[in-house]
């Protein structure tokens, strides 16, 4: 309501005197503009052609030109947590985000909820008279309620948005996406081979629901928030745009890096005495060497092609979704929209080292904790960024786009830090192509647009006293360029701190998921950044006092934000630390049986919600009532770069276990059983782990209570897919597990009554018994 009801209230409605304005919704003053905030992943400010970088971007080059550039705006390191400053202006610890949500843990600053006193800038513009949308990639939904079952109270539409059109984790196939619609999941609209890809649907999406305001509610504000899966792994993109930027990364990351800087500096983004880091810039034993860049100069001829091949689809991919970007900018000024529109585009983190040295043709390795090889990156060269690749560049490439800075995505240096970000505003900002230098923070976005919009953060929201915005209004800086009026920010990403204040800054020589654990001995760097921007001078010794002084402050802002305790497992190539960190993460309860019971008809299950085959030894039961003309998809779990899947096929019954993509996969078959109701079975028995603790033992198919086959194979450790590709029961809910069928190869021909996963620790029992059981509990 938005007002008292002020009318006449008799008993008969003849005397009575209505009062619809008291019942209706807050209008927003009359001339509010829109707003559309352009969120991409994972890019260095050395990439895009704003910044003076390599890949076009048509669309930002011209909001860039009628507006302003920005050469000091920082992220948090990483996507969940720095998105989760968009949406509240709250500082990432503070809203639970110390992480992404899919490796969350029980701890305040982590646990990936954000709380009632921090309540979201959607909200408050919605109740002020916005309409609210929110499209494509999300990553602030809790991973404990992903499923279509949890409750949707962190869902977009409860956290104020009208609409929200994307997919809920970290990422997602561009070919074959895991994609929600408001608060359920959905399948795609159409397929790779009818034209499909996700920054093109998006941008639909995201165009059909501005003209379904304008065209009921023409006066009423908008607020989009567009978040495409560029250029997130894994890179994909449509062929003409790849082959756009044939051989223009021949000459390597090294050469890139040399070439870049200067036209930065023209641009006027650096300083001209900026000076560049070193490609390896911390010592050794203080990272994770999987962060390690390799020099171009030691790579082979063929790696060097590959390389430079997977830099091509990179850019492809970030050139052919600012174009889906370009086609909302051009119907916001076919339409008149787009003088009184705030536009801000920017990146979340820095660019990706998550590819390791040698780049990956599957990202999903990297949560399985296995690593890549040469051999298998090769065989795929030639169909990177197509459906059969899930691909990443390598750590070179991490570091040439985060130009002149050290390191890149996950580390609070510069590299992981410092990101791309152009706002324009025709009606509201009189500067054309100008360069702003004050030092800012994801985190002062909604107070920025907040301030635009004439719209404050109350001080209660919903019974509930809020806690004040962390970040500043930026609003100051669309008049002239100047002195910040931010005073500080702390950094903090899987144990590598960083402090900033007045122009200087403290960072810790302790690498993100490095392993090394003793943060009390953490050795500390100073620089001043103000005449230092790439950090390239230690001034610690010289200036012992400052860096003290920083270093309280860092401590006093951790507490203040539920920064401990530090967390800096290393995930990859320490197995004991990966499994910490595997079991520290959110997984859905076993009963106590053990047994999870699915039925057809139903919602994909995400992984991390899903019966746990991971690391051990688990049984499957399915119950099917077959006939003559049974085929199809029992059951399946992950896609064509990792998973497994119950299906029958040409007269058989097959098991097939597809370990992260890597041919050949393993079958176990025998001939579908006559027709009526039989139960197929499936135990996996672990008897020992690989080399990177791989579970390997045999896998025994079974019907009814007679065993029909047996392999040996290996299984995940650690994921299928770092989200999305859930478990689906009586189909497949996207990429195919198995080379074995097509997309839509859904159960026919007769009748799937439950599947149950049993991850007991009990032996393989007889399958009638077992069942029954289980449907006791049902």
């Amino acid at each position: 309501m938005a007002r008292e009801f002020q009318g006449k209230i008799e008993l008969d409605v003849r005397d009575s005197v209505g009062d619809w304005p008291a019942f209706l919704s807050d209008q927003a003053p009359k001339g509010s503009p829109n707003v559309l905030v352009v969120l991409y992943d994972d890019t260095g400010t050395a990439a895009w052609s704003p910044y003076g970088g390599r890949i076009n971007m048509p669309t930002m080059d011209k909001l860039a030109a009628n507006g302003l550039t920005y050469s000091q705006w920082h992220t948090t390191a990483l996507c969940s947590p720095t998105r989760s400053t968009f949406l509240t202006g709250r500082n990432h610890h503070a809203n639970g985000f110390a992480s992404i949500s899919e490796s969350s843990t029980g701890f305040p600053g982590y646990n990936s909820h954000i709380p009632p006193t921090n309540a979201t800038m959607a909200n408050i513009l919605r109740d002020a008279g916005w309409s609210t949308f929110w499209v494509g990639k999300n990553h602030n939904v809790p991973i404990d309620e992903w499923t279509a079952g949890a409750n949707k109270k962190n869902w977009p539409l409860a956290q104020g948005y009208d609409r929200f059109y994307g997919f809920i984790g970290g990422e997602t196939n561009n070919w074959y996406p895991s994609l929600a619609e408001d608060n359920h999941y959905i399948d795609q609209p159409y397929l790779p081979e009818d034209g499909y890809h996700l920054s093109k649907d998006l941008a639909d999406q995201a165009l059909k629901m501005i003209r379904d305001v304008k065209q009921t509610e023409p006066d009423r504000p908008w607020y989009l928030w567009f978040c495409p899966g560029a250029n997130h792994a894994p890179h994909h993109a449509p062929q003409e745009y790849i082959d756009k930027y044939k051989g223009k990364f021949d000459d390597g990351y090294e050469a890139y890096r040399e070439w870049v800087l200067p036209r930065m500096i023209e641009k006027g983004i650096l300083p001209a005495d900026t000076v560049l880091t070193e490609l390896n810039p911390m010592p050794d034993g203080t990272f994770s060497q999987t962060d390690e860049v390799l020099p171009w100069d030691s790579l082979s001829d063929e790696q060097k092609g590959m390389f430079s091949r997977m830099a091509e689809v990179y850019a492809g991919f970030s050139e052919y979704t600012d174009a889906q970007v370009g086609r909302i900018i051009d119907y916001l000024e076919e339409s008149g929209q787009l003088e009184n529109t705030l536009v801000i585009y920017a990146a979340d983190n820095g660019a990706s080292g998550e590819g390791s040295p040698n780049g990956s043709v599957n990202e999903g390795k990297i949560f399985g904790g296995y690593p890549d090889s040469l051999e298998e990156n090769l065989r795929l060269v030639d169909k990177l960024g197509s459906p059969d690749t899930y691909n990443h560049y390598p750590t070179g490439w991490a570091a040439a786009f985060s130009t002149p800075y050290k390191m890149f995505k996950r580390y609070v240096y510069q590299g992981g830090v410092c990101d791309p970000l152009v706002i324009s505003w025709p009606k509201g900002i009189t500067a054309r192509g100008e360069v702003r230098s004050q030092y800012h923070h994801s985190t002062d976005i909604v107070a920025t647009i907040l301030d635009v919009c004439g719209v404050e953060m109350p001080d209660e929201y919903n019974g509930v006293k809020q806690r004040p915005l962390d970040g500043v209004s930026m609003k100051y800086s669309f008049e002239a360029d100047g002195p910040t009026r931010k005073p500080n920010q702390y950094y903090e990403m899987f144990g590598n701190r960083g402090i900033w204040q007045d122009g200087w800054k403290a960072v810790t020589v302790h690498g993100p998921v490095s392993g090394m654990s003793g943060f009390d001995k953490d050795q500390w760097q100073l620089f001043h950044t103000d005449v230092d921007r790439s950090e390239a001078h230690d001034l610690a010794a010289e200036n012992p006092e400052k860096l003290e002084e920083l270093k309280e402050l860092w401590m006093s802002e951790a507490k203040r934000n539920d920064v401990l305790p530090l967390n800096d497992l290393q995930i990859i190539g320490n197995p004991k630390d990966f499994e910490t960190f595997v079991s520290m993460e959110f997984h859905q309860p076993a009963p106590p049986s053990g047994q999870f019971i699915y039925y057809p008809g139903t919602s994909e299950i995400p992984e991390r919600s899903a019966a746990n085959v991971h690391g051990g030894s688990y049984k499957i039961a399915a119950e099917v009532e077959f006939t003559a003309d049974t085929e199809g998809v029992i059951f399946a779990h992950g896609s064509r770069f990792g998973g497994h899947a119950l299906v029958v096929k040409d007269g058989q019954v097959h098991y097939v276990y597809n370990f992260l993509g890597i041919p050949p996969e393993d079958h176990v078959s025998a001939p579908v059983p006559a027709s009526g109701k039989h139960i197929i079975g499936v135990e996996f028995t672990k008897e020992g782990v690989g080399d990177y603790r791989e579970p390997k033992g045999p896998v025994k198919l079974y019907i009814d209570d007679q065993q029909v086959g047996e392999k040996q194979i290996r299984t995940v450790l650690g994921h299928f897919s770092l989200c999305g590709e859930g478990l689906t029961i009586g189909r497949d809910s996207a990429d195919p597990v198995s080379s074995l069928y097509g997309h839509g190869f859904d159960f026919t021909g007769g009748t799937i009554e439950r599947v149950v996963f049993d991850i007991a620790d009990d032996t393989y029992i007889d399958l009638e018994t077992h069942l029954a059981a289980a449907m006791a509990r049902d």
